[in-house]
């Protein structure tokens, strides 16, 4: 018998020998990364396992990191990943290695965006509508300034008044200027209120811009009425050399511009290092604008899922306001300044695969200052056969102010993938933020000062459900602000996928939104510094609701691409001036306004070979005043079109890269739209004409590390006004070179 029990445990030894390969891979993970062709992780990559035979044993999305895990055993099994934008792939995978999957782009791309969730994910994957201008689009546009890019964007009407550097007012959907939320890198850089200027904002050092259209104040609490804003800044790379780009452009009108940038990183540290000067004398006299801008961006490893990101932004212009020299002469000494000063830190911990929690502080300054110290000729306003009944008188002002936003919040992103009915991937977002609003407002000539202050809490509770044929995206938050009180925003997005993967027809995705937006009073309304207009401390929060529905359907290998989305949006209690007395003139601030509006966008993307590209898109706004905001104004007066905002717009573009040369040819239109000359003239002018802006550009790689180009804006040489008023450019000629090093 003992022979016999030791024959038979040898056997057992030696079998458990043989198998203990097949048994030890099991207990190992089957594991990889998914990256684009430059090494980048792609986040929320949807990837499956598959058997020889053809049977999917599981899927997952890839992490922040872009890594994918299966704990099922598998033999000689691929994983493989197909997402919409980019060619497919697949690989082996074994135990005790790491597999990479690398991802193409293909014809028509995807797009890795922040701003609709919070967090990175594929633009495939979200419901809300989305443009994204990644650096070559940026590069492409070459003229500098995020209004004039932001004119290729369906939904969005810019309306800059005269040259460059003139106030440039953003209207999103038929929302008012002051109803986007700008941000850099997470950080909000509106004025208290949502004000922004966009005549001197540069894209010097900006790696790309996403701009989502509808209420997100779920996410990003006030001002966020009709769409979001975000500029994402320029970064080294780890463990790259140090490298350094400069441009040079000089053109028609004086216009000069220059720019250096200094980037690389080491195996625990990347850094980017920028400063840029641009100059010009514009069209009109005493229009002369220059600014300047100085960007870094910073990162490093702290420890083991630790990180820290530091980034930083100063910009600073001047530019001389003739006024409306379309109308009369030119006021020859008033001028107006402003100034960006932005930081940020960022520490973010990835405590497990699955959990990650972020800290930051930031703090934005802005300051502007309107001067006119000279009193100018008067003046009879005319244009063509139109006449004032009566001189126009200038008046001086000297006015400053400062606002200052510091900005701390925590965010936590939990995941996890289950099995079942509804198997798929869930994302649960946890976020609080504080808002410290300072302001100084000054009139420097009457010595006077005010400085109010806000504090404002918000937090947000967001869940995500990801699987192969839906994204649902459902959001609240709870805004505490120190002037209105507490609001509620919440928000919805659904993405049906009908259709996945390329061929003829290719992905069908089905998408809807709802959500609230809330914005609270300027601290100007709040806390008036004039005599005449008095602040209203009681004032309430304006709000919106926006609702939208598209489809969006790919054909023939993602080299066509087609998108409708219909949208309509109300927004209520919107705040201007009720006259409270003649004599002595009188005037506060109330909530009395009230407007709609409700379109169709429609985006067409066309790759029909190699190295063109074409794109065109037009916008349907139909904008009315439901209660007017303005008691005497018959341009705003209720049953007319929403101030300045057209009922169509729209843009083409085609652009061909063959070799070492590329050409560039774009048109934007904008149709007629309600709008007034504000100069008493006999007949009144309440209609801004319609016209087509076209560009032209060709780039020639000289070398591998210099590429010169020539520009041409307003190719046609038309003669137009955005606000009545104010002439634009005329036919400009602009030449440059990009070096690097």
């Amino acid at each position: 018998m003992a022979p016999a029990r030791s024959f038979a445990s040898a056997c057992l030894f030696f079998l458990s020998l043989l198998l203990w390969p097949t048994f030890a891979s099991a207990q190992i993970p089957l594991r990889g990364t998914v990256t684009d062709a430059s090494g980048a992780a792609l986040a929320r990559v949807p990837v499956s396992l598959v058997r020889a035979d053809g049977t999917t044993m599981a899927t997952t999305l890839t992490d922040a990191a872009g890594v994918f895990v299966f704990a099922v055993p598998c033999q000689k099994c691929t994983a493989t990943t197909s997402l919409a934008g980019f060619n497919a792939a697949t690989v082996t995978v074994e135990a005790g290695t790491d597999a990479l999957l690398v991802l193409s782009l293909a014809p028509i791309r995807e797009s890795v965006v922040v701003t609709a969730t919070r967090s990175a994910v594929p633009t495939s994957q979200v419901g809300a509508s989305v443009t994204v201008f990644d650096r070559d689009a940026i590069e492409r546009r070459g003229d500098g300034l995020v209004g004039d890019l932001l004119r290729q964007a369906p939904g969005a009407v810019v309306v800059q008044s005269g040259g460059r550097g003139n106030l440039a007012s953003l209207f999103v959907r038929g929302g008012e200027n002051n109803y986007t939320k700008v941000l850099l890198d997470g950080i909000a850089l509106n004025e208290p209120g949502g004000a922004f200027n966009f005549g001197g904002l540069s894209t010097s050092h900006l790696d790309r811009v996403e701009f989502v259209r509808g209420a997100h104040s779920a996410l990003f609490g006030s001002d966020a009425m009709a769409g979001v804003l975000h500029l994402v800044s320029a970064r080294g790379r780890l463990g790259s050399r140090p490298a350094l780009a400069g441009e040079f452009s000089g053109g028609s009108l004086g216009t000069l511009r220059g720019s250096a940038t200094l980037s690389g990183g080491t195996a625990r540290w990347d850094y980017s290092l920028h400063g840029g000067r641009s100059e010009t004398d514009n069209r009109e006299p005493n229009n002369h604008y220059g600014s300047t801008t100085i960007s870094i961006t910073a990162g490093t490893t702290v420890a083991a899922g630790i990180t820290m990101r530091l980034v930083g932004r100063y910009e600073d212009s001047r530019v001389g306001t003739p006024g409306q020299t379309a109308f009369g002469r030119p006021d020859l000494d008033a001028f107006f300044t402003q100034s960006h000063l932005v930081g940020g830190l960022l520490f973010e911990h990835q405590a497990t695969r699955t959990f990650t929690h972020h800290l930051t502080y930031a703090l934005a300054q802005s300051e502007q200052g309107s001067t006119n110290l000279s009193f100018d000729a008067p003046y009879t306003p005319s244009y063509r056969d139109r006449e004032s009944p009566f001189e126009f008188y200038d008046f001086t002002f000297d006015t400053a102010s400062r606002f200052l936003r510091h900005q701390a919040g925590y965010q936590a992103d939990l995941r996890f993938a289950h099995a079942g009915a509804l198997s798929g991937t869930e994302f649960l977002t946890l976020a609080i933020d504080w808002d410290g609003e300072r302001g100084t407002l000054t009139d420097r000539l009457e010595g006077s000062r005010i400085s109010p202050r806000r504090d404002n809490v918000g937090a947000t509770v967001q869940h995500q459900h990801i699987s192969r044929w839906f994204a649902l995206t459902t959001g609240v938050r709870v805004e505490r602000n120190e002037h209105f009180g507490t609001v509620v925003t919440p928000r919805v997005s659904a993405a049906v996928f009908l259709r996945t993967g390329g061929g003829v027809v290719g992905t069908t995705k089905l998408k809807g939104n709802a959500g609230r937006g809330v914005k609270e009073p300027t601290l100007r309304q709040s806390f008036s510094l004039s005599p005449f207009d008095l602040g209203n401390q009681e004032l309430e929060a304006e709000t919106s609701r926006t609702i939208d529905a598209g489809i969006e359907q790919r054909f023939f290998g993602d080299r066509v691409k087609l998108e409708a989305v219909w949208f309509n949006n109300r927004f209520d209690r919107q705040v201007s001036t009720r006259t409270l007395s003649f004599s002595p003139y009188l005037a506060q601030y109330f909530n009395m306004g009230r407007t709609r509006a409700r379109g169709t966008e429609l985006v067409a993307e066309v790759v029909p070979m190699d190295g063109l590209r074409l794109s065109a898109s037009h916008t349907f706004t139909e904008s009315e005043i439901i209660d007017s905001s303005s008691e005497f104004s018959e341009v705003l007066a209720a049953g007319n079109w929403a101030l300045r905002r057209p009922r169509h717009a729209g843009q083409v573009q085609a652009f061909w890269d063959r070799g070492r040369v590329s050409l560039d040819l774009g048109g934007t239109f904008l149709g007629e739209r309600s709008d007034s000359d504000f100069s008493a003239l006999v007949p009144a002018m309440t209609t801004a004409q319609a016209f087509w802006l076209w560009r032209a550009q060709a780039h020639l790689r000289v070398t591998s590390d210099a590429t010169a180009y020539v520009r041409v804006e307003n190719l046609t040489d038309a003669d137009y006004m955005e606000p009545l008023g104010y002439p634009a450019w005329r036919r400009t000629i602009h030449t440059g070179i990009r070096l690097r090093f």
